[in-house]
């Protein structure tokens, strides 16, 4: 049986009006940003085309992989709330946040944890692990508050053990382990140290010693693959675009993967199915791949 996963990222939903002193703090930047140039890139329109062409497809899953905001108001995380509730439930949606999602520290109640269940796994603690048939996903969380001009994000040690641990015991089990995070765990074209994952090679060590079959991110707004080798073969490294751009001087178009997960007489055949929009409003396949096959 083929599993199918859908893949959105980055959608940086409309900002909602802010008062003078929620601005008092980095927010400034990301809120003149916003409004002097990248509210006429991330629109509604492309998100919604995007959205209905999920529907579609029917996907057994949907991994969000963060930027659902812009600054990180209460009120963009309630918004949040509401379009995960308007994609589907909980329990076929899992989301990771972004840098944008973390601008600046804000209480717990106030920030991602309205998101409630859609950013939770079995026990509700980060990484989400949550096991559907034969896949294991991986949610993991690299976003915290950064200083003004800073857009990196950082896993930190207690949760590379816990991924750790779950690789291992997804490999154990002969289970397809799809992790999960913003940040690619590569280096970054042009963003350097300031838009980078701060224990990236720590966070390689692992998928090279525990292996994975599949990593999912957002952050650069492009399409992108890298093949990582590792204990598991050849682990796909892939980066999606903004599920809202419309500009493509900063990325590619508005858009999303969907990888259909089949498992073989030994290891999995992952296939990639890219879809864009396109200025006209439809939405077509760019690109289709039969990503390595993963011996076990």
């Amino acid at each position: 049986m083929t599993f199918r996963l859908a893949h959105l990222t980055d959608p940086h939903l409309p900002l909602p009006r802010a008062r003078a002193r929620e601005l008092m703090t980095k927010r400034i930047l990301g809120w003149q940003s916003w409004h002097r140039r990248r509210k006429s890139i991330h629109l509604s329109t492309v998100l919604q085309s995007v959205v209905r062409d999920v529907h579609a497809h029917h996907p057994d899953q949907i991994a969000v992989t963060g930027d659902i905001g812009n600054i990180s108001l209460p009120s963009e995380h309630a918004a949040a709330r509401h379009w995960f509730e308007s994609i589907d439930k909980p329990d076929r949606v899992l989301v990771v946040p972004g840098n944008h999602d973390a601008y600046v520290a804000v209480p717990s109640s106030e920030g991602v944890a309205l998101w409630g269940a859609y950013r939770e796994g079995e026990d509700g603690a980060a990484p989400a692990i949550r096991r559907v048939g034969d896949v294991m996903l991986i949610g993991v969380d690299s976003a915290v508050p950064t200083p003004w001009l800073m857009s990196g994000g950082t896993v930190g040690p207690a949760q590379l053990q816990k991924v750790a641990t779950a690789l291992q015991s997804g490999g154990a089990d002969g289970l397809c382990r799809v992790v999960l995070i913003h940040h690619p765990p590569l280096a970054i074209r042009g963003g350097g140290g300031r838009k980078a994952l701060s224990d990236a090679e720590a966070f390689r060590a692992l998928l090279v010693q525990h292996g994975a079959e599949l990593v999912i991110h957002g952050h650069t707004h492009r399409r992108s693959l890298v093949v990582l080798e590792t204990a598991a073969g050849g682990t796909p490294i892939i980066g999606a675009p903004s599920a809202s751009a419309n500009d493509r001087r900063h990325g590619d178009m508005g858009g999303w993967n969907l990888y259909e997960i089949e498992r073989l007489a030994k290891g999995w055949r992952v296939g990639m199915i890219c879809r864009e929009a396109t200025p006209a409003g439809s939405m077509v396949t760019v690109d289709t791949q039969s990503l390595p096959v993963h011996p076990r």
